[in-house]
């Protein structure tokens, strides 16, 4: 075998099941992310915007890089249908161990074994989602798959639920045949977005994601999204289950990524109850540590909200005297959206007692809100 040959050999042992190679010149989508940064599509994730340089250019990252492994690590994970409107949803990746640690060590025993390999002193670095790489293109010049219309990598036999990671080395490797888009006349995606997150096809307007909105966002989600939300509580998966390219998508064999207990059809009620020992012990080394205790449950209350089920009053009174405003104020929006005498009452008597100015204008909201249920079916 040639080296590129035993390098994908030793991918395959350490659990990549895809890889290709993409030569380390500048990047054509620099200037598309530039624009798609200053159209405010980033949402307020600030650390997109610096960097604009390093990402046009991988050379900026590694001086002297010739080429770049990208590689693809499956994590799907079947979801249980259910009735249940207390149960919620949780995106596929994070239902298991946190994928940077897990793919980062993978990639260092690789890029150890590539440098072993090679003949002569070689300099590189490993990325995994974590540094201003555009890593898309880069898998897309390599063959791992095309930009789809819902700004996921499709490949044609693993569909789009893979994670990607890179090692960009000064390190001479044969380049892969680019990818081509195969999405065609397919719009599938782009309509099923409850949020219409899609400002076109291939063009992602993050702010009105629901991935986004239950993890980069640290404030109060827009009201006017909230509805869209549905029962998601942490991601979303909508755009990709909804692509017939992930028609045939398998469980993946990597154990780190199998669905812990509980996180498949998460319990509303249990998760909006969550103290903070009890949330560092259910997410440890787990992805949804990032939007914290005080995302999650702001999350939470918002699927509870939006469950159009009774018994979703009791516990988000209850969270009405949690600790973080954040939690208070989507509670209250809950209760808003759910209704009743119960809620009214509650809501009424947390008005009395509340300090904080926007938890205060969410409740007022909220009564607001029942007032005109009542008044409908007078």
């Amino acid at each position: 075998m040639g080296l590129k040959e035993k390098i994908q050999a030793k991918a395959e042992e350490l659990g990549f099941s895809l890889m290709g190679v993409a030569p380390a010149d500048p990047l054509e989508g620099a200037q598309f992310y530039a624009r798609w940064v200053a159209l405010g599509y980033g949402g307020e994730m600030e650390y997109l915007k610096r960097n604009i340089d390093k990402r046009a250019d991988i050379k900026e990252m590694v001086p002297g890089a010739q080429s770049v492994v990208c590689l693809g690590m499956e994590y799907y994970q079947q979801t249980p249908e259910t009735d249940e409107p207390l149960r919620g949803r949780f995106a596929a990746y994070a239902r298991g161990d946190d994928y940077h640690d897990v793919i980062k060590k993978r990639l260092f025993l690789l890029w150890d074994y590539m440098r072993a390999a090679a003949d002569g002193e070689v300099e590189g670095r490993v990325y995994v989602d974590t540094a201003p790489v555009l890593e898309r293109e880069l898998a897309q010049r390599a063959g791992l798959g095309w930009w789809g219309k819902n700004t996921c990598l499709i490949n044609k036999r693993k569909g789009s639920n893979f994670f990607l990671a890179e090692i960009v080395s000064t390190l001479e490797l044969p380049a892969d045949e680019p990818a081509t888009d195969h999405c065609g006349t397919c719009t599938r995606c782009l309509d099923a977005c409850p949020t219409d997150a899609f400002a076109e096809p291939y063009v992602l307007d993050a702010s009105r994601c629901i991935s986004y909105l239950t993890i980069e966002l640290k404030g109060a989600i827009p009201r006017a999204l909230r509805k869209g939300m549905g029962n998601w509580v942490y991601g979303c998966d909508i755009c990709q289950d909804v692509c017939p390219w992930n028609g045939r998508a398998e469980v993946a064999a990597e154990p780190a990524f199998a669905s812990r207990k509980g996180l498949e059809r998460p319990d509303l009620r249990e998760w909006i109850a969550l103290d903070g020992d009890a949330f560092n012990e259910k997410f440890r080394r787990n992805p949804a540590k990032r939007p914290k205790r005080r995302g999650l449950l702001r999350n939470v209350a918002v699927a509870l909200g939006n469950s159009g089920d009774a018994r979703a009053v009791e516990p988000l009174i209850h969270a009405l005297g949690d600790e973080e405003a954040l939690v208070r104020g989507h509670a209250a929006w809950g209760l808003g959206e759910l209704g009743g005498q119960e809620a009214k009452r509650a809501l009424q008597a947390r008005l009395e007692l509340e300090q904080d100015g926007q938890v205060c204008a969410e409740i007022v909201q909220a009564l607001e809100n029942i007032c005109v249920a009542e008044e409908s079916r007078a």
